[in-house]
């Protein structure tokens, strides 16, 4: 049986019109923690021969550059749970050294918060602070945010201008602390305590600074015990004082088995994960509507997945109380890759109430980016990550798409193509991301836009491989990589092209401007 023959056909239909909502661009975001080598020896390097003067390594910034990340959340994570930020201010010299509990290493306070302000500047994206809400108090919070937010003239605001930063930053994003329920946490809290807490912090920091909007801590994860008991109880006490809810996962294959309670690796349920990715989306949205009608309330809260990721081989977070230590490093394969793709077409589908998402992280700890003191090179993960971040804007359209199902073991029968696109009426852009997840069989797709034709094609990027294994390293950094792909002849209103089996395709269309 020749190739041809065994190649399956799949079917997308697009209208322009045909919305869920518009993309929010803070979906396109990153984290960066003080955990591993995440701030020293990632972003914040001075003792490599490539930093510059301020100890970021140019080499770095312009890969996270070319990601395009739209906003930042710092500086935890569990590591914010016991940080004391005045240590990261004023003169480095005279900056305390601590031990972080969390990750069991050392703090050294060379990088804080003016450090990270500088450098959020210089990529050119949104921070998003988040404040200790384990052993900090609801006045800690409040500081901070006068620190980071006001004009000179009082005691914070004026210790800003003397540590060289006269003008207020402006920060407009601010977490209330971090996985509140996990009792990993410094300073873990039932729902009700905590609801309490980010209550009174979040009011205490808007008298501060009115503008500013905040995000409450959901459950740190779908199998927590308490979920989704802890958010509904969250919601309900908090909803009129937050903007935002966040929530946290992390894929994985191998995949703890309910039935053995062991480990089972199942590449065709690993890669249908955002069934699951969905399922959470839409259980917290309910809550949310549900608390915005208990409460009477007029306002809208959105969702926050400031934690996502696939993480599950370098799970250790023992520091051995050492500086930068070398944890949580995760090496990436094409099969993580097209996980990632997945999650991001979810986050287009679920446009109408995700409206903020942060990988993590950004360097070296469940990254797409890995460095050494001389060199870097882009994880699997790096490419949907720019591909989506690059193209995607607009609205989020419905895309109706008909294919074969495969069935898993974990989520039962599930198509085999899985799909999300945008269209931006102002530019009159489209693009197209497409996920065939079969391990073996091709599929033909047939792209249509129901309402019109494009002008035309542009350009298609494709990301595939026979070994869903197959991941880049130092030695060879492109191994895995996306390629550009040859434009297939538009036909009308329609365009049919052939998807590898593994693979994810990004197509580009250019239709007249509304």
């Amino acid at each position: 049986m020749d190739q041809q023959s065994t190649v399956k056909k799949a079917s997308v239909a697009l209208h322009t019109e045909r919305v869920i909502s518009e993309i929010s661009p803070l979906i396109f975001g990153g984290f960066a923690e003080h955990m591993g080598r995440c701030i020293y020896e990632g972003i914040y390097d001075p003792a490599s021969p490539l930093a510059d003067s301020r100890g970021f390594r140019p080499d770095v910034m312009s890969a996270l550059k070319d990601i395009n990340y739209r906003i930042m959340r710092y500086p935890g994570g569990n590591f914010v749970s016991g940080y004391r930020w005045q240590d990261g201010i004023g003169p480095k010299e005279n900056r305390p050294r601590r031990r972080a509990l969390a990750w069991r290493s050392i703090e050294t306070n060379q990088f804080g918060p003016d450090e990270f302000m500088e450098f959020a500047k210089e990529l050119g994206t949104e921070p998003m602070w988040a404040v200790n809400l384990g052993t900090g108090t609801i006045q800690e919070a409040a500081d901070l945010v006068e620190y980071m937010n006001l004009p000179t003239g009082t005691h914070f605001s004026d210790l800003r201008a003397a540590n060289g930063h006269k003008d207020p930053y402006g920060v407009k994003y601010w977490c209330l602390g971090n996985e509140m329920d996990g009792p990993w946490q410094i300073g873990q809290m039932d729902a009700a305590t905590y609801a309490e807490k980010a209550v009174q912090a979040a009011k205490l920091m808007r008298w501060v600074d009115p503008s500013i909007l905040t995000i409450a801590c959901g459950s740190s994860a779908t199998s927590m015990p308490s979920y989704p008991d802890w958010d509904r109880t969250v919601l309900d006490r908090s909803y009129d004082q937050i903007d935002y809810f966040s929530m946290h996962h992390y894929a994985a294959n191998p995949y703890p088995s309910a039935t053995n309670m062991g480990l089972e690796k199942d590449t065709d349920s690993y890669l249908a994960s955002n069934v699951h990715f969905a399922e959470h989306a839409d259980t917290l949205g309910a809550a949310i509507r549900v608390s915005k009608v208990k409460n009477r309330s007029k306002k809208d809260v959105f969702l926050c997945w400031d934690e996502w990721n696939v993480w599950y081989r370098a799970r250790g977070g023992d520091g051995d109380w050492s500086e930068a230590p070398h944890i949580l490093e995760e090496e990436y394969n094409l099969e993580d890759a097209l996980v990632v793709a997945t999650w991001l077409n979810t986050f287009l589908k679920k446009a109408d109430v995700v409206k903020i998402a942060c990988i993590a992280q950004i360097v070296n700890v469940i990254a797409p980016i890995m460095t050494k003191s001389d060199g870097m090179f882009r994880q699997t993960i790096f490419y949907p990550l720019a591909l989506f971040s690059n193209h995607a804007a607009g609205m989020s359209l419905d895309a109706l798409v008909k294919a074969p199902l495969q069935n898993t073991k974990r989520y039962g029968p599930v198509q085999v193509l899985d799909v999300s696109a945008s269209f931006d009426p102002q530019t009159g852009k489209g693009a197209s991301f497409l996920v065939n997840r079969s391990q073996t069989e091709a599929l033909s797709v047939t792209v249509s836009w129901e309402d019109r034709a494009p002008q035309s094609l542009t350009q298609a990027w494709q990301m595939s491989g026979g070994d869903p294994q197959a991941g880049n390293s130092f030695e060879q950094p492109d191994r895995v990589t996306a390629q550009d792909l040859a434009l297939p002849p538009l036909d009308g209103n329609s365009v049919t092209l052939t998807l590898p089996p593994l693979s994810f395709t990004t197509l580009l269309s250019q239709h007249a401007p509304a």
